[in-house]
């Protein structure tokens, strides 16, 4: 078995010596701009943040290129037990993005720490957000409390687009009650920021956003996927085994940032904001509807160095609209 915490000890001596890719660039272009915000406490070089599930466990994609020009990474959403997924085929292709119902596969909550996170610290020294789902309340408690012990792990984000088994099969997201329950039980079992990730399937994610926040939450982050489905016209069925799956993509930015305008005005805790971020332009109009960081999701299926390209243009970006700090920006539009 894998010794976490010599492994911890390994990160927590070199995580200060690490110079990250913007950083360089910073240097080369101009070091008065400023990428650097901090996300519950946190200090992040810069607000790019690969989302969980377009990301796998890291590690995979320090293949291509050095993943520390990253401001973090959320890893593959995590259940308690092994998960295969739904049947197949389970993703169908859009004009502006594309559908899911991959089904949470992972290799469960014991691989994740044993063999996954070790591999990811071996390239990556920057601290993670670990996306954790489950089907219970009392499921999502234990895998929050495995995790604490992680040190690299500085932040929970917290799937709730789950169905409640024990609740008759309501997601937790979109009941607002069964999400105050969530956060509360994981808020008693972590030292960690809880950040939870909230589902647009609802009539106002701000009435989810608010109940959470009172409930504990250090942050949420949003939007999770919306629900779409394709027809194959040849079989004249849907594409897809499960039928229906989440809908990501270009084209759900304008609602994703519209939720987060909407969610900013509403709390007062940090929000990540996510949904169809393809370029660095879409990152500063999410900051400036509210989102202290960003998450990229589809662009990484689609260009494996979708986020380093978004990191090194950032910069540039932010030279042109005159931007010199973006923690300045954030909230900017209200």
């Amino acid at each position: 078995m894998v010794n976490a915490k010599a492994d911890a000890g390994v990160y927590k001596n070199t995580k200060t010596r690490v110079k990250t890719d913007a950083v360089k660039l910073g240097k080369k272009t101009n070091s008065k701009l400023n990428t650097k915000v901090i996300l519950c406490g946190v200090q992040l070089d810069n607000p790019i943040i690969p989302a969980s599930g377009t990301f796998g466990y890291g590690y995979e994609f320090a293949e291509f290129y050095d993943i520390n020009c990253l401001g973090s990474l959320s890893f593959k959403g995590t259940t308690r037990e092994a998960r295969f997924g739904n049947p197949t085929p389970r993703i169908a292709e859009c004009e502006s993005g594309m559908i899911n119902a991959i089904g949470l596969q992972n290799p469960g909550i014991d691989a994740v720490i044993n063999a996954e996170l070790p591999k990811l610290r071996e390239v990556f020294s920057k601290p993670i957000m670990a996306n954790i789902s489950g089907f219970s309340v009392e499921e999502y408690a234990y895998i929050a409390e495995r995790l604490d012990e992680e040190e690299q792990v500085e932040w929970l984000e917290v799937n709730i687009s789950c169905p409640n088994v024990r609740g008759g099969g309501m997601v937790f997201g979109t009941d607002s009650k069964a999400a105050v329950k969530v956060t509360k039980a994981i808020k008693a079992v972590t030292t960690k920021p809880v950040i939870v990730k909230l589902s647009p399937n609802v009539t106002d994610i701000t009435e989810i956003a608010k109940a959470v926040e009172g409930a504990g939450a250090d942050g949420v982050s949003l939007i999770n996927t919306l629900i779409g489905m394709r027809i194959d016209l040849n079989t004249k069925q849907p594409i897809i085994a499960n039928t229906m799956g989440g809908f990501s993509g270009p084209a759900v930015f304008p609602i994703a940032l519209r939720m987060v305008y909407q969610v900013y005005e509403a709390v007062k805790i940090p929000i990540v904001g996510i949904g169809g971020v393809s370029r660095a332009e879409d990152v500063i109009e999410m900051m400036l509807a509210g989102a202290t960081a960003v998450q990229i999701g589809t662009a990484n299926l689609i260009n494996p160095f979708a986020s380093k390209e978004i990191v090194e243009n950032l910069l540039n970006i932010m030279e042109k609209y005159k931007i010199k700090d973006l923690k300045e920006i954030i909230g900017g539009a209200h």
